[in-house]
């Protein structure tokens, strides 16, 4: 979009991008303790677009929207970052839980039920699902985070996309992948949707939760299950 004088049209440009920071924002936010709002992403976001449009030039080769959807990443995960978002409490409660499926893939030789992790965990169930939703900003869903080691820091950097990223590190990634996708696979049904819903087409928590009729902490509890059983199931790779 330009103007008479050949220039881009900010105004319009942002317009048009809104929906670009709401979605980047609400796929971000699934990831993030219940203490982080929305609003806050999405104006952090529209911070990240305007920078984007400043710095723009189309002589790049780059298509706008590539563009900004990095800088919109990054305004939010600077963000996140300057916030301390992710207590060592809430790291240790993740760690739990993926030592708990773990030891009970071992000795059942299938994925264990949710009532199964509850009890190795020594909990009641409804207070294993509310720890589920709270540990939501710990999952951490790109595999590169299980090549580090648990202090550290520097895991939110990961999110934003690597341009000279290294030949061997990209094979490396793609290993990880294919061993994702099986993993997935091994996954309970009801969470293998869950799954494919948000990562490969890109919806909500809330929109998923319409589709299985449920409530949207329920999906979220079901996300952290499954972001569990994967990291459960990586950590050997």
């Amino acid at each position: 979009m330009y103007t008479a004088k050949g220039q881009l049209d900010r105004d319009a440009m942002i317009r048009q991008h809104v929906p670009l920071v709401r979605r980047i924002a609400h796929h971000m936010i699934a990831k993030l303790p219940p203490n982080v709002e929305l609003d806050d992403l999405i104006q952090v976001g529209m911070m990240g677009l305007a920078e984007a449009l400043s710095r723009y030039e189309v002589a790049q080769g780059v298509q706008f929207e590539t563009f900004a959807t990095q800088r919109i990443r990054g305004a939010m995960l600077d963000e996140l970052r300057e916030g301390d978002w992710m207590s060592r409490s809430s790291r240790k409660s993740q760690k739990d839980i993926e030592h708990a499926v773990h030891r009970l893939e071992q000795k059942l030789g299938r994925s264990p039920l949710e009532s199964e992790i509850a009890d190795e965990m020594g909990m009641a169930l409804g207070e294993y699902q509310t720890l589920l939703g709270k540990v939501r900003g710990t999952q951490l869903v790109y595999l590169e985070d299980m090549t580090h080691n648990e202090d550290d820091d520097g895991f939110l950097d990961r999110h934003v996309a690597d341009g000279d990223a290294d030949p061997m590190e990209m094979l490396r990634d793609q290993r990880l992948k294919v061993s994702l996708v099986n993993a997935i696979k091994s996954l309970p049904e009801r969470e293998q949707h869950i799954m494919g819903m948000y990562y490969e087409h890109d919806m909500n928590l809330k929109e998923i939760a319409a589709v299985l009729g449920v409530t949207e902490s329920r999906v979220c509890q079901l996300h952290s299950q499954s972001i569990a059983r994967l990291r459960a199931k990586m950590r050997a790779h």
